[in-house]
């Protein structure tokens, strides 16, 4: 059943949250009415309602505690399933939500960052954060996993871009040279687009 107030098919989600176990099951329906809600609100609305959905109800950990691998990208339910995900789990299910709830794909980026622990000096990771941009060349707001406030991109010396990418496109940095095609660059992209798209969400 395709409810014409929203772009997702419920029955077809409903199955697919089954198939990852009784947490997704139970993740989806508390996500089913943030995203809901979503649909009748802003932008602003919906970016710390979906940030704060996944900062809230999934814990930290990295893919080979949670996967038995290195690097894994989970789908959305696949993270709701196991009620843990790394940064890339958290930017990704932060933007298929966000498509869920009528964000355009082109306002959405996912951007692969180092970022500086603790403050100046302090040690250098690999992150990945969700950046949302209000109109093509406007800074874009930050939702990420270590803070709960999202913040302007200058708020946040803490993040160095490297590249970022959505289904459209990517880029060097988060500026506007491509870097090529992301389906064709980013394998694990490819493959989590695809189970994403399997579980209903949109691109």
């Amino acid at each position: 059943m395709v409810w014409a107030s929203q772009p997702w098919d419920t029955d077809h989600m409903a199955s697919a949250a089954q198939v990852q176990g009784p947490k997704a099951v139970a993740g989806w329906q508390a996500l089913r009415p943030v995203l809901a809600a979503a649909l009748s609100q802003g932008d602003a609305a919906r970016l710390q309602a979906v940030n704060d959905f996944f900062n809230r109800r999934i814990v930290f950990r990295d893919d080979l505690q949670v996967w038995g691998q290195t690097d894994y990208w989970a789908s959305p339910f696949e993270m709701l399933g196991k009620g843990e995900g790394d940064c890339e789990d958290f930017a990704l299910a932060k933007y298929f939500s966000l498509r869920a709830a009528g964000v355009a794909a082109n306002k959405l980026r996912l951007v692969y960052v180092r970022a500086q622990l603790g403050g100046p000096g302090g040690p250098v990771q690999a992150h990945m954060v969700l950046a949302f941009y209000a109109q093509p060349n406007a800074e874009p707001l930050i939702l990420d996993n270590l803070i709960s406030e999202l913040r302007p991109a200058s708020r946040r010396p803490d993040l160095t871009p490297v590249f970022s990418f959505n289904a459209d496109g990517l880029w060097q940095g988060t500026g506007v040279q491509s870097a090529g095609d992301p389906l064709a660059r980013l394998s694990r992209w490819r493959d989590v687009l695809a189970k994403a798209r399997a579980e209903g969400f949109p691109p």
